[in-house]
């Protein structure tokens, strides 16, 4: 009977502690995201309202609207999913409370029994019959433990009721609290759905002003159009002529270390054997060569492949989706690939990322590297920086302040963002090459 108690309470209680747990984690890690949610959602809104203060509707506008309602929709999904979260422990605390109150029921009953069994046998008389009925003194201790092995079984059936019934009390009022949050969590979602339907308004607004003004917004797409082909020749022949001098130092070293292997294998080693008696005739030299094994080359199959390069390279790559944004405060103007302007019949093929930001903003190496190339479109300079078999580019830029062959560190200066094509802020471009091969930035820098 005892066993049964406390296995009783371990069910209880180690059921209750599991059913909780999973709860408050989830409730952590959507708090977590939330939190996140609305740091970017107020980083954006800073951003669109310097924007929004330029007098015509631009490309800027409605791309941080965009991706203000791509938060905003973030944010409902988040609330959604902890009202779900509630809901589902309200069910699942009521199941354990229907639980814990059959269990007491049952406690109760269990105790009732040894109750009316105690009240039957009260008197001293009944007690100290069933210890000098003994047969021997050994079986009369015994009874004597049985009974107070008995008392003690007794209150700790109370003890299992109350300890059950404070459970009981503490679910509900945890079952209140969640109930609570639940209607602040309604409230907060009936807030963020109106945000949400503003925010779709605006933009639709942004959208007719970019449509009534697609004759001026065609001349800047061809203007862009224009320069992200001289942008993209101009990097080709840098980076082709970063290929071509690295076969080339590729075939100069495999030919020095062939010419070294070659003359290490003509030092052959001479034993000359002679008979030991003096008037044997002598025979002749034999000459023994030792063959010399190269070691297999262990350099991967690609391009940049000096030590320096490798590890740069290696560097490069472990910093995915960690990588500093070229701008602070910067915003995804255009993506990278094929665009199309939302109300116009305008389309376009970015080859980067064209980023809004703040004229005359700082624009920074994104990582260590060496400058290969600084070139003039017109309009803008641009500054091509290798990172062993990665190659990023910044275009738009005014006062430039590295040169070819520099080595410049992550976060250093290199130059200044020009103003945007519609007059209203500053902009640059950024790519991202390896190789020769043409990548999206976008999910190399951190969010």
């Amino acid at each position: 009977m005892k066993k049964h108690i406390f296995l009783i309470l371990a069910v209880i209680f180690s059921t209750a502690i599991v059913g909780y747990a999973q709860p408050q984690n989830d409730k952590s890690k959507l708090e977590q995201e939330r939190k996140n949610l609305q740091a970017e959602l107020k980083e954006v809104q800073a951003q669109y309202d310097k924007v929004k203060s330029q007098t015509k509707q631009s490309l800027g506008q409605l791309s941080i609207l965009k991706r203000k309602i791509d938060l905003q929709e973030q944010y409902l999904s988040n609330i959604n999913k902890e009202i779900k979260n509630i809901d589902d422990d309200i069910y699942l605390s009521n199941i354990e409370i229907y639980r814990l109150q059959r269990q007491v029921d049952t406690l109760k009953t269990q105790y009732a029994k040894t109750v009316v069994y105690a009240y039957k046998n009260r008197s001293n008389y009944d007690y100290l019959n069933f210890i000098f009925s003994a047969a021997s003194f050994n079986d009369a201790l015994k009874r004597i433990g049985y009974l107070k092995s008995y008392q003690t079984y007794r209150e700790k059936q109370v003890n299992t009721i109350l300890q059950t019934q404070d459970l009981i009390a503490r679910r509900k009022k945890q079952q209140l609290g969640r109930k609570e949050e639940k209607n602040l969590a309604l409230q907060n979602q009936t807030k963020q759905v109106k945000e949400l339907e503003e925010q779709k308004k605006e933009k639709d607004v942004v959208v007719s002003g970019l449509k009534s003004q697609e004759k001026d917004l065609k001349r800047q797409i061809d203007i862009k159009k224009k320069r992200d082909r001289d942008l993209v020749s101009n990097i080709n022949k840098i980076v082709q002529k970063e290929i071509a001098d690295a076969r080339k130092a590729a075939a100069e070293r495999i030919a020095a270390e062939k010419k070294a292997a070659d003359e290490k294998k003509n030092n052959a080693t001479t034993v000359v054997t002679t008979n030991p008696t003096t008037t044997a005739p002598t025979k002749p030299e034999v000459i023994v060569e030792k063959k010399e094994t190269l070691p297999a080359t262990t350099r991967p199959n690609v391009v940049f492949n000096s030590d320096a390069e490798l590890k740069l390279s290696a560097s490069f790559e472990g910093n995915r989706g960690r990588l500093p944004w070229p701008v602070d405060n910067g915003f995804v103007k255009i993506h990278f690939g094929a665009y199309a302007i939302e109300g116009t019949l305008l389309k376009g093929d970015n080859p980067g990322l064209t980023l809004g930001t703040s004229t005359g903003s700082t624009v920074k190496s994104v990582f260590d590297g060496e400058v290969v190339g600084v070139f003039n479109l017109g309009d803008g300079m641009a500054v091509t920086i290798k990172h062993g078999k990665y190659f990023t580019t910044y275009s738009n830029l005014t006062g430039v302040s590295v040169s070819k062959g520099s080595s410049v560190r992550t976060g250093q200066a290199i130059g200044k963002a020009g103003r945007d094509d519609e007059g209203g802020g500053g902009q640059i471009d950024f790519i991202l090459m390896i190789e020769a091969r043409n990548v999206n930035p976008e999910g190399w820098l951190r969010r």
